[in-house]
C-alpha cells in the first residue's frame, strides 16, 4: 500500500510540474507573439552599409539610453549580436536577430528591414553562401517556421 501511495504522489508532483510549465509556456508564447506583431507593424526597408559586426554585452554598446532601459535585466549581461552600420550620413549601433547576424556580409551595401534599432530581415544585397547548419539550429529554424505558420492561421481566422 505504501508503494502505491509513493507512486501516486510522484505522479501528482510530475503532473503539477508539467501543468505549471505548460501555463508558463503559453504566457511566454503570447508575449512573443505580441512583440512580433509590434515589430511587424513598425518595420521599414532601409539601405545600410555594414561596417562591423560582433557579439558584445550591453554595457559596451553605444545605444540610446531609452533602449538600454527597456532591455530586461536577464538580457543585459548576455552577449548580443550587434552590427555597426552607416545609415545615410550617420553611423549607428544596431541590434539584430541571430539568423540575420550569421548571414550579414561585412563591408557591403544591403537593404534590410528594420524596426527601430533592430534588424529584422535582409531584403536584398550580395549575400555570402550560408554555412552548414547544425542539428540544434535546424530544430530551432523548424520551430520558427511552424510558429510563423500558426500565426498566419490565427490571423486568417
Amino acid at each position: 500500500m505504501d508503494t502505491w501511495l509513493v507512486v501516486l504522489l510522484w505522479i501528482l508532483v510530475i503532473g503539477g510540474i508539467v501543468a505549471g510549465l505548460s501555463v508558463w509556456g503559453r504566457k511566454l508564447q503570447n508575449r512573443y507573439n505580441e512583440q512580433q506583431d509590434l515589430i511587424n507593424q513598425y518595420k521599414q526597408v532601409v539601405q545600410i552599409f555594414v561596417i562591423d559586426k560582433r557579439k558584445d554585452t550591453l554595457d559596451n554598446l553605444k545605444l540610446p539610453k531609452f533602449v538600454k532601459e527597456q532591455i530586461p535585466k536577464s538580457q543585459k549581461k548576455k552577449k548580443m549580436p550587434v552590427v555597426i552600420a552607416k545609415i545615410g550620413p550617420q553611423i549607428q549601433t544596431l541590434l539584430c536577430d541571430e539568423n540575420v547576424y550569421n548571414t550579414l556580409p561585412i563591408k557591403k551595401n544591403i537593404k534590410v528591414e528594420m524596426a527601430g534599432v533592430l534588424i529584422v530581415d535582409i531584403v536584398s544585397g550580395k549575400l555570402p553562401q550560408p554555412e552548414k547548419v547544425g542539428f540544434r539550429q535546424r530544430l530551432v529554424n523548424e520551430a520558427q517556421k511552424l510558429n510563423k505558420k500558426s500565426q498566419e492561421l490565427k490571423k486568417a481566422k
